[in-house]
């Protein structure tokens, strides 16, 4: 292992606001470089060009990295969300945040352990393996061997994390509007609300066994999922012990058959779908590092319960309203529908009908189509980006849905873009016709 992966967690306000204004000044001084080398080319530099440049992209990624918590988990959510519309070279850039953490120095760990489960904590275990084998946004997680040789992971929360949540959403939320990222206008206020909400609720271990448990008991007679169990007398609020389960990088399955991954990302979409529809209840988060895949059993395990939340009734039944249309190829139903569910305003709907009328159309002709869908089949995303750009090029009529629909949003688009990667192929239409008339 690296030594460079090994970085203290800036745990106090003080040094998480100087990181921040290190990450300003360097994004200041990178638009300054690029503009100075454009007008030195002839060009005339936009605003958003000096700012999504490589270089730039690359010190929000460090920057985010080394600060963890809200900071990074915000950049994830960007790098996820953004899909097919962020240029490519700045999704992949940004992209490297889902694997990117810095592991916590061992005196770090250890000053967190001890506070946890006190000085003698070693004798808890046979064997405690210091080198994380995963590290992400708000913990790390290690494997340890308990005296009666059962083999557990335990998750430690990082130093400070928990109580620079607000502070840091603030920051990031700050530092889009200082590098012109957000119409004047546009409100947030509501979105960083429930950002925050949802961090708390990550960064809340004792809340995370409990969802835990939950999706075991949901999920308990599903032969597609496995989901480690919690160990009461070793978890707490910063730290969370289970079952270690192995299993290999989602993205394995890339090197497996057609049918192989056809039947894994069948039961994850199908697993999205009983969430919306079928449980009520969903975890939002579908960074790729929250699942796992075994080639001896075909089983995915299911890992990080930290964004499992509630959904709505209203949102519940607009997402159906959405669908139901979708699958009659009602263009009015489903433009009404996508307003029902907060995708579009009213405004949208007046100033833009025909880029909107365009973008449904395209979507309708290749997501409706009976038979299987060929996820790897991106020929149709040229034509709705154009008609995006359209919508986004017009900032006064910016809108942003809300949180509810984000966050169910987040995981279908989130298990999607794994569907993509895995080139899956599915009864795409007949799977969603069986959830909302379940």
């Amino acid at each position: 292992m690296s030594g460079d992966r090994y970085r203290k967690v800036p745990s106090a306000r003080l040094s998480r606001l100087a990181s921040f204004g290190q990450l300003a000044g360097g994004i200041a001084g990178g638009m300054l470089a690029e503009g100075a080398r454009r007008l030195a080319a002839g060009e005339r530099p936009q605003l958003s060009d000096m700012l999504l440049t490589p270089g730039n992209a690359m010190r929000v990624t460090e920057q985010l990295s080394k600060l963890r918590g809200a900071a990074m988990k915000l950049g994830q959510m960007i790098s996820l969300d953004a899909g097919d519309l962020l240029p490519a070279e700045l999704t992949a850039i940004l992209a490297r945040l889902r694997d990117s953490a810095h592991y916590m120095p061992p005196s770090q760990l250890n000053q967190v352990l001890i506070a946890e489960w006190g000085k003698d904590w070693r004798k808890r275990f046979t064997r405690f393996e210091a080198t994380p084998i995963a590290a992400a946004s708000i913990g790390q997680v290690h494997r340890a061997t308990l005296p009666d040789g059962r083999v557990i992971a335990i998750k430690v929360q990082y130093p400070g994390v928990a109580d620079s949540i607000d502070a840091d959403v603030d920051n990031v939320a700050t530092l889009l509007r200082l590098c012109s990222l957000l119409p004047a206008g546009l409100d947030i206020a509501p979105l960083l609300a429930e950002a925050k909400l949802q961090l708390r609720e990550e960064a809340d271990y004792v809340r995370e066994a409990e969802q835990m448990r939950r999706y075991g008991a949901l999920l308990a007679d599903n032969a597609a999922f496995v989901v480690p169990a919690p160990i009461p007398e070793l978890s707490g609020d910063r730290v969370l012990a289970m079952d270690f389960i192995p299993g290999q990088p989602i993205d394995s399955l890339q090197e497996t058959d057609q049918p192989t991954r056809d039947a894994a990302l069948g039961a994850m979409l199908t697993l999205v779908l009983r969430e919306l529809f079928e449980f009520g209840f969903m975890q939002t988060d579908p960074n790729f590092a929250n699942y796992r895949w075994q080639p001896e059993s075909g089983k995915i395990v299911l890992l990080d319960f930290g964004a499992a939340r509630p959904v709505p009734v209203a949102t519940i039944a607009a997402y159906r309203r959405l669908m139901l249309a979708g699958l009659a190829d009602d263009s009015a139903a489903l433009k009404a529908a996508l307003l029902e569910v907060g995708f579009v305003s009213p405004v949208t709907l007046e100033r833009h009908a025909p880029a909107l009328d365009a973008m449904i159309a395209v979507l309708m002709e290749h997501l409706g189509q009976p038979g299987l869908f060929d996820f790897a089949d991106r020929s149709f995303v040229e034509e709705v980006r154009r008609s995006a750009e359209t919508i986004a090029a017009d900032r006064a009529a910016w809108h942003i849905p809300p949180a509810d629909t984000l966050f169910v949003q987040r995981k279908v688009s989130g298990t999607a873009l794994l569907a993509v990667r895995m080139a899956a192929r599915l009864p795409l239409r007949e799977m969603v016709a069986a959830a909302v008339d379940a």
